[in-house]
C-alpha cells in the first residue's frame, strides 16, 4: 500500500483543504523529479554512513582481534638483551717472602648478548580454551552487530515516515489556515449586511487563531523530524517519494513470526554465544589449577667479564614443570565467581526470548491495528466530506450556523490527519515487524549497498603473528 490518501473533491470553498489531501505527501522538501528520494534509497544511505553501526563495526573488527590475542598464549616469546658498562677491580697483592707486595687497579668493560626463546607445552588447555572462548566472542559481537543494523535501519525508517507524515499535515495546517482567512472574509461580509451577527465573526476569529497555532505547532514539529532524519540517515531530505509496508516480507500468521523471532534473533543469538564464552571462560580459570609445561632456550655470549680479553659463552635447553599446590583459594574463588555468572548468562538468555517474543506481539498487534485504523480513518474522511458540504448548502439557506461550518470543517481536517498519522503508522509497524523477529537487514530489503561482511576482517587478523597496521593500512 502506497502511503497516501485519495480525497473526493467536492465544491465550495473546502475545494483547497480536501484537495491538499491528495498531494500532502508530494510537497515535500525540494521540487526537482532528479532530486527524489525513495525509502530504500534513504536507507542505503544509513546503512553506509550511520555512525552508530559503523562504531558498531569498529568495536566487532577489536573484538576479531581476541583471538589472535588467545592464540598468542601457544606460540613462543623471544627477547634479546644485551649489556655495556664499566667495571673497576681494586686489589692488593703480597707475596710469601713478604717482599714485592703491592696495589693494582683493572678497568675492564663486561658487555655481552643474549637471547631467550620459551615455549609453552602445556597450560592445562588454557590455549584451546581461550581461542575458543574469543571466538564465541567474536560471533557474539557478529549479532551484536546485526542488531544495531537492525536498529539503524528501523531508526531510518521511521526518520523517513515522520518527514512524510509532518510535511503533509502542515499542509493541511497551512490550508487550512488559508480556508479559514477566506471563511473569516466572508464572515465579514455577512455581517455588514446584517445576515450574522458579531458573536458569528468572533467565532470565526478565533478559530483562524487556533488554526494558524495549529500550524505553528505543526511546523516545528518538521523542524524536528528534519533533525532526526538528518542524524539517522546523513543527508537532508530532498523529495521525499511515498513508501510502502514491508508486509510481503513478513511471515504470514502471528505465531510464524514468534517461532522464527526465537531462532533468528541476533539479541537470542548474541546471548547464547555469551553463554559459550562464559562456559569456557570457566575452563580457562581451572587451567591455572593443572600443572604447566615449558622449553627455554638461551644463548649468551660474554666479553671481559673477568680480565680484559676474557670471552665466555654459554647456551642451555631447559625444560620447566610447575605445578601448582595452593595459592590461597584465590583461583578456586575464581572458578566457583564465573560458575555464577553462567547461571547468570544462562538466565539472560530467557530473558531475551521472553523480551523479543513480547516484542513481537506488541509490533504485530500495532500492525493490526493500523491496518483497521486505515480503513476507518478513509471511512471517516469520506464523511466528514460529505457532512461538510452538506452543511455549507444549508448554511446558504440559513439553515445553519457559522460555528457549524467551522466544525464541520475541523471535522474533516481532524479526519485527514489521523488518516496520514495511521498510514505512516502501518509503514513504520511493518518494519518494526520484520526488527523484531529479526530479519531487518540490507539483504532482505533488497539495498543497493555493498554489505558490510564482518568475517572479511577476522579472516585477515585470526591467524596474524606479526605487524602493527590494520588491514586497512592504519
Amino acid at each position: 500500500m502506497t502511503l497516501y490518501f485519495k480525497a473526493m473533491t467536492t465544491g465550495g470553498s473546502s475545494d483547497m483543504l480536501i484537495r491538499s489531501g491528495v498531494v500532502a505527501f508530494s510537497l515535500v522538501i525540494g521540487s526537482a523529479a532528479g532530486f527524489a528520494e525513495t525509502l530504500e534509497g534513504a536507507l542505503a544511505k544509513a546503512y553506509g554512513v550511520n555512525p552508530t553501526l559503523n562504531a558498531q563495526r569498529a568495536s566487532a573488527r577489536a573484538t576479531d582481534e581476541a583471538v589472535p590475542q588467545a592464540k598468542s598464549l601457544g606460540r613462543p616469546t623471544v627477547s634479546v638483551t644485551a649489556d655495556v658498562g664499566p667495571q673497576e677491580n681494586d686489589g692488593k697483592t703480597k707475596s710469601f717472602t713478604g717482599f714485592g707486595a703491592g696495589k693494582y687497579s683493572l678497568v675492564t668493560y663486561p658487555r655481552g648478548a643474549g637471547a631467550t626463546i620459551t615455549q609453552n607445552i602445556y597450560n592445562g588447555n588454557k590455549t584451546q580454551n581461550s581461542t575458543r572462548q574469543a571466538e564465541s566472542q567474536v560471533l557474539g559481537a557478529r549479532e551484536t552487530l546485526r542488531n544495531t543494523e537492525q536498529s539503524t535501519l528501523l531508526n531510518g525508517a521511521t526518520a523517513y515516515m515522520n518527514v512524510l507524515r509532518d510535511t503533509a499535515i502542515l499542509n493541511l495546517r497551512r490550508n487550512n489556515v488559508e480556508v479559514l482567512e477566506e471563511q473569516l472574509r466572508q464572515t465579514n461580509d455577512r455581517f455588514k449586511v446584517g445576515e450574522v451577527t458579531r458573536t458569528d465573526v468572533a467565532q470565526a476569529q478565533s478559530r483562524l487563531a487556533a488554526s494558524r497555532s495549529d500550524a505553528i505547532l505543526a511546523e516545528s514539529n518538521l523542524k524536528t523530524s528534519l533533525g532526526i532524519y538528518r542524524q539517522q540517515i546523513g543527508d537532508e531530505p530532498k523529495q521525499l517519494v511515498p513508501a510502502k509496508p514491508v508486509e510481503y516480507l513478513l511471515p504470514k500468521t502471528r505465531d510464524q513470526a514468534i517461532s522464527i523471532s526465537q531462532t533468528e534473533h541476533p539479541a537470542i543469538r548474541g546471548a547464547l554465544h555469551g553463554v559459550d564464552a562464559q562456559l569456557l571462560q570457566v575452563k580457562v580459570i581451572e587451567s591455572d589449577l593443572y600443572p604447566t609445561v615449558s622449553l627455554q632456550g638461551n644463548v649468551q655470549d660474554r666479553f671481559d667479564t673477568s680480565a680484559v680479553g676474557s670471552i665466555g659463552f654459554s647456551a642451555s635447553v631447559v625444560g620447566r614443570l610447575t605445578v601448582p599446590i595452593y595459592e590461597g583459594g584465590l583461583t578456586y574463588s575464581r572458578v566457583r565467581q564465573a560458575k555464577e555468572t553462567l547461571g547468570q548468562t544462562q538466565i539472560t538468555v530467557d530473558i531475551q526470548r521472553d523480551a523479543v517474543r513480547a516484542a513481537v506481539i506488541q509490533s504485530w498487534g500495532q500492525l493490526e491495528a493500523s491496518k483497521a485504523q486505515i480503513i476507518a480513518s478513509q471511512a471517516q474522511v469520506r464523511a466528514a466530506e460529505v457532512a461538510l458540504n452538506g452543511v455549507r448548502e444549508e448554511a446558504k439557506v440559513g439553515q445553519r450556523t457559522t460555528p457549524d461550518v467551522l466544525n464541520a470543517q475541523q471535522e474533516l481536517l481532524n479526519a485527514r490527519v489521523s488518516l496520514i498519522t495511521a498510514q505512516r503508522d502501518r509503514v513504520v509497524n511493518s518494519y518494526n515487524v520484520l526488527s523484531s523477529i529479526g530479519r531487518l537487514d540490507s539483504a532482505t530489503l533488497a539495498l543497493k549497498v555493498s554489505p558490510y561482511t564482518p568475517v572479511v576482517h577476522y579472516q585477515q587478523v585470526k591467524d596474524k603473528w606479526i605487524g602493527l597496521r590494520t588491514p586497512d593500512e592504519r
